[in-house]
């Protein structure tokens, strides 16, 4: 048995045998090696990721000795490292986003408590061996024992922080054994109870490195900036390890121009810099200070920033910045937490090509290359240290706590562990670790103390070291407006307001007064599912207000784990509760602006033009006049961007035009002249389109960075009438049949719809139609759907109360009055409904509608009708081509598409409502012989192969069976998305909440083109 110091149930007890923090680096043999600056070609690393021997144990009690030399590994699998356990097949996935996973018993973790025992050969040579030697972890979940050749070198935790040792003592030349037990649990995990997945093992790189015997152990690079913004001094002050060394330091201009070369004197080098070229994120210039002592290189990236809160404004080099950001987690479906560069830039490639330009690294440090290659590529990062303690908030009895900007009092203890002094020394360390770690990195903006943990005395004293320690950033946690009954924090040390969600009714209380700092949302419009709603609602904010810097998306990216595909090819998601664990919280981590696979939603492409680089408002339509402003914070629009524009009659482009003029600064607006005549009649808009101008990281030149679409004039589509025929009227007890000499309707008088239509002998429906008041719910409908439901919503009947036919001046009138109502609940609708028959077979409806007021707002409220699939091909002019709502659609434009049924169908992993359109004018669905049905009028409409019982019903796509027909749904109005998954509920404005309107459409049919 496995006899181990219980390290990991001592909060006085982090680290044995690591070395003390520094900023990373990696040392080079040679200059051009160094300026080449790729990690795994340098000469003093010892690539350990690779294959290791692995055995995993359900509990630590069942561990053995495998560490000694001699060991017999017969039975261990041969797994890659770094990676997670769970991933590749042992033990179990689980989600769970708040509570722990193990009972509330800090600092004990269960007795049963799964580890991994790892262990792999590697060889040194004699002249490595002479060298001082280093063992670098990057990241382990949650904590672990070393052991080389059978020696204990250590313990450490913290999951997301580099760990290193100094093994020089323990090697030999020739073959060296490594190993390494990584325990599920220890009382860090406590602090790591962040929102994700849970997952477990050696997840980030582990490598060696070769130092001569006396060596640089650490060094701060400070850059400051003179008042006009212009001259900069570079200072990097250097620790020694082994005694001083002989150090020489060059600065290196963007261009590769050396500026200067100096010899270090008293642990420290100073440059001035004339005219310097300073990094912000639309301009990510970058020195490099080349760093050469005791036969090592070390190439620093060095960016050059001054960062101010003047007038409670955020400024950036002197400059109002506004943070367009998103929340990111470490994960993918196949390799969980363990992420290449390589899968990091194709996040980083999406982030670029949607106008992203912040990052907030929730809940922990990312990797270290990771920081590196954020600020080299131009991202503002806020860098968060690897703390959440939410599942506090579970605790009875535990006491009360209060936001300080209400009176609300909570029934449980938020910040429970910031007051526990057994775990002020871990709390202070995990912010130390992060910020020492990337201090040399200019993208960092702010340092973040962790998320979601309350607030106290622990990390009050982290915030105080930060604040000495670094002056030239700001310090962001959001928690700080949580406080314990009877304590009053002490909030000198944090710069920023910060909140989670608050609506924009909240903001402009902030904003208006209330607070005094620079205030951002470091998690807003949640973008869980078909989401989010109110991206446009906040960023008017943003812009309006100088206070208000921005905000970052929850989140980038859904988190699932691929278990295959079914029989039909389907790729197969997991996600909370499909692993059987216990507690676990659904799907509530699938809530990002991409899949699993990083294929987008389109609440990213909705991102994506919100944060347009510019916008265009008009000054006077008659004469072509627009403004365009420049929503960049330092680039002049000419040097960014290109503009084009497109004029759109009735949905078809009728003539282009391009825009020259655009020097337009940074925060500047100018009149431009467009050339169009406004036509006698006809839908008519103009659509400006922003292009890339030059090639740049992961965007090309001419790539579509956004567009405005501006509305000239307005026009509703008539149905093209033919040859009014004689029409005849049949009744019986069940249904009104209205024929004409090419068709025969029949309206059931219990539905009180039509329950077929044949024109032309072509079959139009494929089951009566229906009037609509449900719809999937969305993610973002989770709360609101329990009152639609209670409300019978998802069950709602029809009485029909009186009909009657009648011919008049040529067509046929049908009548009918009837009530939508649901069992035990009283009529949610009443309605007046008027189906008109033309003799050319076109249908025309109105409906004069009243909702009961004491009932819930609607989902939505329309026609469903069901034609046969063969109805294939979609022709419509609304907002497309993505789907849209009246809370979503900037990122589609008015005019006509053409679409497949099933390319209309977002293929959410947890089905929901989606692919609608809003704001159409016109629908044409066209069967394979060119037949078609058109609906003319002001609605939305959504074409799919399921139905919304199908959606609502099943919780995952690849469960998905279509109907067998073409589902049309016709909708006066659907409500809003909004982002109350999380979020604040729907703003009234897009709920469905009218309690009296009409609705009216046209419906003709015939052979199309």
């Amino acid at each position: 048995m496995l006899k181990l110091p219980k390290y990991y149930e001592d909060p006085a007890v982090l680290h044995v045998g690591t070395e003390e923090n520094r900023a990373y680096f990696i040392p080079f043999g040679s200059e051009a090696d160094a300026l080449e600056g790729e990690r795994t070609l340098s000469d003093r690393m010892i690539q350990l990721s690779g294959d290791w021997r692995f055995r995993f144990y359900e509990s630590l009690l069942d561990a053995d000795e495998f560490y000694r030399p001699g060991y017999d590994t017969e039975g261990y699998d041969l797994i890659p490292v770094p990676s997670c356990w769970q991933i590749l097949g042992y033990d179990r996935h689980q989600y769970t986003n708040v509570r722990y996973p193990f009972p509330y018993d800090p600092p004990y973790v269960p007795e049963e408590n799964p580890c991994g025992a790892y262990l792999r050969d590697f060889e040194l040579t004699n002249g490595q061996c002479e060298m001082r030697s280093f063992l670098n972890f990057e990241g382990v979940d949650s904590c672990f024992y070393v052991w080389i050749n059978g020696q204990e070198v250590g313990y450490s935790q913290v999951a997301h922080s580099t760990s290193e040792f100094e093994v020089t003592k323990y090697l030999r030349p020739g073959r060296n054994t490594i190993a390494v037990l990584v325990l599920k649990w220890c009382d860090g995990s406590y602090l790591e109870d962040q929102d994700k997945l849970r997952m477990s093992g050696i997840f980030r790189d582990v490598y060696l490195l070769s130092r001569p015997r006396a060596h640089i152990r650490d060094y701060t690079v400070s850059t400051a900036l003179d008042d006009q913004y212009r001259d900069a001094t570079v200072t990097i002050d250097f620790d020694y390890n082994g005694g001083d060394v002989a150090t020489a330091c060059s600065l290196i201009a963007p261009d590769g121009t050396i500026l200067e070369t100096k010899d270090v004197t008293g642990g420290k080098v100073t440059f001035a810099v004339k005219d310097a070229l300073t990094w912000n994120a639309e301009t990510p210039w970058l020195y490099v200070a080349l760093i050469k002592c005791a036969d090592e290189v070390i190439a620093q990236e060095v960016g050059i920033s001054r960062i101010e809160v003047k007038d409670k404004t955020i400024l950036f080099n002197g400059v109002k910045i506004k943070l367009k950001g998103v929340n990111r987690h470490d994960s993918d479906p196949f390799t969980g937490y363990t992420i290449s560069p390589e899968q990091l830039c194709v996040d980083l490639a999406l982030m670029k090509q949607h106008n992203v330009n912040a990052i907030r690294t929730s809940h922990y440090p990312n990797a270290p290359w990771a920081t590196q290659l954020y600020t080299r590529l131009g991202f503002y990062v806020i860098d968060e240290a690897d703390i959440e303690i939410h599942g506090t908030v579970t605790i009875y009895g535990g006491g009360h706590e209060y936001d300080y900007f209400s009176d609300i009092c909570k029934d449980y203890t938020y910040g429970a562990l910031c007051h526990d002094p057994r775990f002020e020394a871990a709390i202070v360390d995990r912010v130390q670790r992060c910020v020492v770690r990337d201090k040399n990195n200019a993208g960092v903006l702010m340092w973040s103390m962790g998320n979601e943990s309350g607030y106290g005395p622990n990390l009050e004293k982290a915030a105080a070291w930060v604040k000495s320690y670094d002056k030239s950033r700001l310090l962001h946690y959001e928690s700080s407006i949580y406080q314990m009954e009877g304590y009053k924090n002490d909030l000198s040390n944090i710069d920023v307001f910060s909140r989670m969600y608050a609506p924009t009714e909240a903001v402009e209380k902030y904003v208006g007064g209330l607070i005094d700092k620079p205030f951002i949302q470091c998690e807003f419009t949640h973008a869980m599912g078909n989401g989010p709603g109110d991206l446009e609602d906040y960023f008017e904010q943003i812009y309006k207000y100088d206070q208000f810097a921005g905000g970052f998306v929850w989140e980038w990216c859904d988190h699932a784990v691929w278990m295959g595909a079914t029989t039909d090819g389907k790729d197969q998601y997991f996600y909370g509760g499909d692993f059987g664990e216990f507690p676990h919280d659904g799907n509530f981590c699938m809530d990002g602006l991409v899949y699993p696979d990083r294929r987008p939603h389109t609440g990213l492409k909705e991102l994506k033009n919100v944060c347009r680089p510019c916008r265009a408002t008009f000054v006077d339509e008659k004469k072509g006049l627009i403004s365009l402003a420049n929503k960049l914070d330092f680039l002049n629009l000419k040097d960014a961007i290109t503009a084009d524009y497109e004029l759109l009659l009735d949905g078809r482009v009728q003539g282009r035009g391009k825009i020259e003029d655009l020097d337009i600064p940074a925060h500047g607006e100018k009149t431009i002249q467009l050339d169009y005549t406004i036509p006698a009649e006809g839908d008519y808009s103009v659509r400006i389109i922003y292009r890339q101008k030059y090639n740049a990281a992961f965007v090309d030149a001419g790539d579509e960075m956004g567009f405005d679409q501006l509305f000239l004039q307005a026009a509703h589509l008539r149905p093209a009438r033919g040859k009014a025929n004689p029409l005849s009227i049949e009744e019986n007890d069940r249904s009104i049949v209205v024929e004409g000499t090419n068709f025969r309707y029949e309206f059931c008088r219990r539905r009180g719809t039509w329950a077929s239509l044949v024109k032309d002998n072509v079959n139009l429906l494929a089951r009566p139609m229906e009037y609509n008041i449900w719809r999937a719910p969305t993610d973002n409908d989770r709360y609101i759907k329990l009152e639609w439901m209670k409300a019978g919503y998802d069950r709602h009947t029809v009485r029909v109360y009186d009909i009657s036919a009648e011919q008049k001046d040529g067509d046929v009138v049908i009548a009918v009055d009837l009530a939508i109502s649901a069992i035990f609940i009283q009529r949610i609708l009443e309605i007046r409904a008027l189906y008109t028959v033309h003799g050319d077979g076109t249908l025309a409806v109105r409906m004069d509608v009243k909702r009961d007021a004491a009932l819930p707002y609607l989902p939505r409220f329309g026609l469903r009708l069901f034609l046969p699939k063969a109805f294939e091909d979609v022709e419509y002019f609304g907002f497309g081509p993505y789907e849209s709502y009246v809370d979503k659609h900037r990122a589609s434009w008015h005019a006509r598409f053409t679409s497949k049924v099933e390319d209309l169908h977002e293929d959410y992993l947890m089905p929901q409502e989606n692919g609608s359109h809003y704001g159409s004018k016109y629908l044409a669905l066209t069967n394979t012989g060119g037949y078609g049905l058109e609906a003319f009028g002001g609605f939305s409409f959504s074409v799919s192969p399921y139905t919304q019982e199908e959606l609502t019903e099943k919780e995952h796509n690849y469960e998905l069976r279509e109907s067998g027909m073409t589902v049309v749904c016709l909708d006066w109005q659907n409500s809003g998305i909004g982002s109350g998954s999380c979020g604040p509920q729907l703003k009234e404005k897009y709920q469905l909440r009218a309690t009296e309107f009409t609705y009216q459409l046209e419906l003709s049919a015939g052979k199309m083109g």
